[in-house]
């Protein structure tokens, strides 16, 4: 592999185990700031959103237009758009909603759960941790394609990813703590789940390189730009209203899409 697939993957790599840092949280910290989490999810969706409808979005069209002509260009950007969206919402459906990672409320569940409920609580930690780790999957396709493509734009899709993974660490490693009372346990399984993302990079460079052309590129991109915006509507928003205000998310977001046109004028 050369230097370009090796900046790629570690950009990815650093994405997914940053779920390790959701964990430390949890574990670690006796004060929990929620208004940092909502502003910081909110970034996070404002910097994903933008890219995917200003940047990748852009990008997928023009080389599909390379090689299908302009209007046919556009309109398999637009169909690639949407199967992407498509497919992370398939995703989402598959896994109950017990068990996904989008729907969980630790902080109330933990705080209902007397003794008895240990084995529910390890459950729920178990399955959170491999819900997480499907969803994992497509964004570190994603980090992965971006940072293969444009360093540039892969190191801020790979800092907004890290961002959203964080409270999914702490959506595993909490449950499994509080059922085991061990801080090993809690922290392995939520790091692990991050490897999710540095396989999905895998995957999608050997299974991809060998039908690599302008095509395939577009569709492909066109598709993370739709697994991104379902990612950041669906999980990022949600989870950042649900630990603040409604305003500090939208700040939040105003200010991730704010950084994110700035870093792209620097770099145009």
């Amino acid at each position: 592999m050369n230097s370009s697939v090796w900046f790629a993957f570690s950009l990815t790599l650093f994405a997914g185990l940053s779920t390790g840092i959701g964990s430390l949280i949890g574990l670690l910290s006796k004060k929990f700031n929620p208004k940092v989490l909502t502003i910081s999810l909110g970034f996070s969706a404002g910097v994903m959103i933008y890219v995917s409808m200003v940047e990748i979005i852009v990008k997928a069209r023009d080389s599909l237009s390379v090689t299908l002509g302009d209007k046919s260009g556009y309109i398999w950007t637009t169909i690639s758009f949407f199967i992407g969206i498509f497919i992370i919402a398939i995703i989402d459906k598959l896994i109950p909603s017990y068990e996904n990672p989008h729907e969980l409320n630790v902080a109330k569940r933990i705080e209902k759960s007397s003794e008895k409920d240990k084995a529910k609580l390890l459950r729920m930690g178990v399955f959170s941790a491999l819900a997480i780790g499907i969803h994992n999957f497509p964004e570190g396709l994603a980090t992965f394609m971006s940072g293969l493509t444009n360093p540039t734009l892969g190191i801020s899709i790979a800092i907004a990813v890290a961002i959203h993974n964080i409270p999914e660490g702490l959506a595993v490693s909490a449950p499994i703590f509080y059922a085991t009372k061990s801080r090993k346990k809690a922290f392995v399984l939520s790091f692990l789940s991050g490897f999710a993302e540095p396989i999905g990079a895998i995957f999608g460079y050997f299974l991809l390189r060998s039908i690599f052309t302008e095509t395939t590129f577009g569709v492909i991109f066109a598709a993370v730009a739709g697994i991104m915006v379902y990612i950041s509507l669906d999980e990022l928003l949600p989870t950042a209203e649900e630990y603040g205000e409604h305003h500090l998310a939208i700040g939040g977001l105003i200010g991730g899409m704010i950084v994110m046109a700035i870093s792209l004028l620097l770099f145009a």
